[in-house]
């Protein structure tokens, strides 16, 4: 079997034509702001790849998300991560709609799928501190509906969102706050675009800064959970991190693959630097496959969750170290004759970045290791 060829494989199977699309346009304009990345995405049926058939949607599997992530992470490193954020708020919505469904998002969801909308995500997505369901805006009722204010920064797919999904504050009238689900239209009133993303590293996933200003929102367009139903939505802080991270390293071990497939080709380095280069790319790639077959398999307790802390850590030191030792391979003169070693390895960096970082979460795994349950944020 050749290097990622499963992956390959995966994904044209899935999205038919999309890395071949991209593949004609060199990386320094497909990592561009002016990408048309995104758009490609949308033509060959990338937002539908984990809706569920039901909802007309391609249903994809754990596993086979996370392969098709990586075969585009090593293609489009912007696309990827822009996307990585529209599968996760498609997933929790969908998530969501099984313990606290109405006709409203019911038809919300049908929309989503039957017209390839790409969804930004105005969750908490799994910040320290916050679960994902945390309230990210306030929320003022008034006659027909609520008012909405906040912001999110970054915010992926900022530029080419057709909905954004968020939770929002909704004050009680003991003085606390309930949580609301909020699905908005782009283009609705109040909802502006501002420039964030200032690093030339991953330009093309339009992170930039969302702002809702007097959002006006019908009552219908806001989900309230009954308290009985929240709990089972807070179920679903563990199971939106264990995709969270799993998706995270399956884009970045992608963006990593690029560069150690120029190393193979080119044949850099002695026999045993190349093959103990694709073995640790490979790894990494392993350790996400098998957190994607116990997803698969329906386990996403809190062991699971762990599991998914642990991957994403030892994928993270995976890819660096297979960044900087293909980058050393492949020598001086690849990395001054064109600038995509630099670029891919640049964006490779980011990984490091996606919550949770190892810090708040040094305390929470060695309580789990002691035997305690896994407590994250």
């Amino acid at each position: 079997m050749q290097f990622m060829e499963a992956d390959n494989h995966t994904c044209d199977t899935l999205m038919p034509g999309l890395r071949k699309s991209l593949a004609v346009t060199s990386l320094s304009e497909l990592e561009s702001e002016q990408s048309g990345a995104i758009s490609l995405f949308r033509v060959h049926g990338g937002p539908n790849l984990v809706v569920p058939v039901s909802y007309g949607g391609t249903g994809a599997t754990a596993l086979e998300a996370v392969r098709a992530v990586r075969a585009l992470g090593a293609v489009a490193p912007s696309l990827t991560v822009a996307t990585m954020m529209h599968h996760f708020s498609v997933g929790s919505l969908f998530g969501m709609a099984e313990v606290a469904g109405t006709p409203a998002l019911e038809a919300a969801l049908r929309r989503i799928a039957g017209q390839r909308m790409l969804v930004a995500s105005g969750f908490a997505e799994g910040r320290v501190g916050q679960g994902i369901l945390a309230p990210t805006m306030q929320a003022r009722p008034v006659d027909g509906g609520f008012v909405i204010n906040g912001v999110k920064k970054p915010c992926s797919l900022a530029d080419s969102m057709d909905l954004l999904t968020a939770s929002v504050a909704l004050p009680a009238p003991d003085g606390s706050t309930d949580l609301g689900l909020a699905l908005l239209a782009a283009d609705v009133d109040g909802l502006t675009v501002h420039p964030f993303w200032s690093t030339f590293a991953l330009a093309g996933a339009q992170s930039h800064e969302v702002r809702l200003n007097d959002v006006f929102v019908g009552a219908e367009e806001v989900l309230v959970p009954q308290p009985e139903v929240i709990e089972k939505l807070l179920e679903l802080h563990g199971v939106g991190l264990i995709w969270f991270q799993m998706i995270i390293c399956a884009a970045y071990t992608g963006i990593a693959s690029r560069l150690v497939h120029q190393v193979l080709e080119r044949s850099r380095g002695s026999v045993s630097d190349r093959a103990a280069l694709a073995v640790r790319i490979e790894s990494a790639a392993a350790l996400t496959e098998g957190l994607a077959l116990r997803v698969d398999s329906g386990d996403t307790a809190n062991d699971t969750l762990a599991r998914a802390l642990v991957t994403r850590y030892a994928v993270q030191d995976a890819v660096v170290r297979s960044v900087g030792q293909a980058v050393e391979l492949l020598g001086g003169m690849a990395y001054v004759s064109s600038c995509d070693v630099a670029y891919l390895a640049a964006a490779a960096q980011a990984i490091a970045f996606h919550p949770p970082s190892r810090t708040s979460t040094a305390e929470g795994l060695l309580g789990y290791f002691a035997g305690q349950p896994l407590l994250v944020g």
